[in-house]
């Protein structure tokens, strides 16, 4: 029998996943002084993670789930619109139709989706100035990049769209301000004069570069001790209940803990200890316009394109997009080129750069759960194992207050956040 590797002894915890969520949770771990391994097939920060490719958003204001009233009228065009700002594939329907009804479920209405929102602000407040901490920890807080996020109108019909999702981001007291007329131009002087309003949430802040962000934290998780095993986890080897440690492609590691936080892989993992969590991939694109002269003071979010706008070391980052596929699905990139369209009303003086690039093109996995909330809890089978993922379009923002969670559940002290809203069982699948 191969002999394990002993990540630590006593109190070893081997994190499943070196993306952001995984990263955040070993540090956090590391600070309570536990002896942490970091499982990845790759390397942290690389194309193959979504948080990689992400919009740059670390959003405190992102309250708001994805599945909201009527939008059960909208799946037919779903179906029938290829290039549009939500697709799904009819050769897909059939596997993905049980987590489409719960999904449209959960946004039956304002009480439903209100019903969610104080485990999205729980998990949500605070995470701006953890990333600031962390980056200067790491010496890489010339990565922190445009504050605010702002999401920007053509017309006050527009506006009055999205007014029950502004109503409630007052209601839990996320700060925001109104920009119009000369304000907004003072803000943004570079965007086509048709957006005539917009309104910025304050407690927000984008990253320069999600994947070198990433890689910092990697290297300060590595400097303060904890180790990185380059591995695909494979299983868990139990005994009678107990976990003894992470099974895994270069061999098994020993640990006394792990943490699943493996993105779009996680859900396999979670089915060989008792979870059933139904989970998909949101497939997201990004596009950059590389060598993009236009620099950002906040990032943006036109009304008419639903897509992050912001700029990177490298250009100018355009991404968004919701594709229901299965992960193994070649990518579609017509739907990163659409968004070209919108980025040229945006900014028409820069049509030329923006048609002819060149461009960097991208596709991952966002990790999705029906409603919009992630998985946090440990799995039915051993206590010892603990789920961390699910986060979808919210991974960036959550990773600081789940892995606070997380950092809870291994210490079994009692949570500073209520863990039952994410409770890897509310989806009532077990086995």
């Amino acid at each position: 029998m191969e002999k394990a590797v002993r990540a630590t002894c006593p109190s070893s915890v081997a994190i499943i996943g070196g993306g952001i969520v995984g990263l955040f949770t070993a540090l956090e771990l590391l600070d309570k002084g536990y002896h942490v391994s970091l499982i990845e097939a790759d390397s942290p920060g690389g194309r193959q993670a979504a948080s990689y490719g992400n919009g740059t958003w670390v959003n405190e204001g992102a309250i708001i789930p994805i599945s909201l009233p009527g939008m059960w009228r909208a799946v037919p065009g779903f179906l029938l619109d290829p290039i549009g700002p939500f697709v799904l594939q009819w050769k897909h329907l059939p596997s993905l139709l049980p987590w489409l009804i719960r999904f449209l479920a959960a946004g039956r209405s304002w009480s439903r989706v209100e019903r969610d929102i104080p485990a999205r602000v729980a998990l949500l407040t605070g995470a701006v100035s953890r990333y600031d901490a962390r980056a200067s920890e790491a010496g890489i807080s010339q990565l922190m990049g445009a504050r605010g996020v702002m999401y920007v109108y053509r017309s006050h019909a527009d506006l009055e769209a999205d007014r029950p999702a502004w109503d409630l981001r007052s209601k839990y007291g996320i700060e925001h301000e109104v920009r119009e007329g000369e304000s907004l131009r003072s803000l943004v002087p570079d965007l086509s004069p048709e957006y005539i309003l917009g309104i910025r949430i304050l407690p927000a802040v984008s990253l320069r570069d999600p994947g070198k962000f990433c890689a910092g934290l990697a290297k300060l998780f590595e400097d303060r001790g904890g180790k990185v095993f380059k591995a695909l986890a494979t299983g868990f080897d139990l005994n009678g209940g107990k976990l003894r440690g992470v099974q895994t492609s270069q061999g098994p590691i020993a640990c006394d803990y792990a943490v699943i936080a493996a993105g779009i892989g996680s859900g396999k993992l979670a089915r060989m200890v008792g979870d059933r969590v139904p989970l998909i991939s949101e497939r997201g694109y990004h596009i950059e316009v590389l060598d993009c002269p236009l620099r950002l003071q906040t990032s943006l979010m036109p009304a008419d394109g639903k897509m992050a706008v912001s700029s990177t070391l490298t250009g100018l980052r355009l991404a968004g997009q919701v594709e229901l596929a299965k992960p193994t699905t070649p990518p579609d990139w017509r739907r990163a080129w659409i968004q070209l369209a919108h980025a040229r009303r945006m900014f028409p003086q820069l049509a030329d750069l923006i048609d002819t690039g060149p461009h960097d093109l991208w596709m991952g996995h966002r990790p999705s759960t029906p409603d919009s909330l992630p998985v946090i809890g440990r799995s039915n089978n051993c206590s010892e194992i603990i789920h961390a993922f699910g986060h979808g379009h919210t991974g960036m923002v959550m990773a600081p207050g789940t892995a606070s969670l997380v950092s809870d559940l291994v210490a079994g002290s009692t949570p500073k956040l209520d863990p039952k809203p994410y409770s890897p069982q509310r989806f009532g699948i077990a086995g």
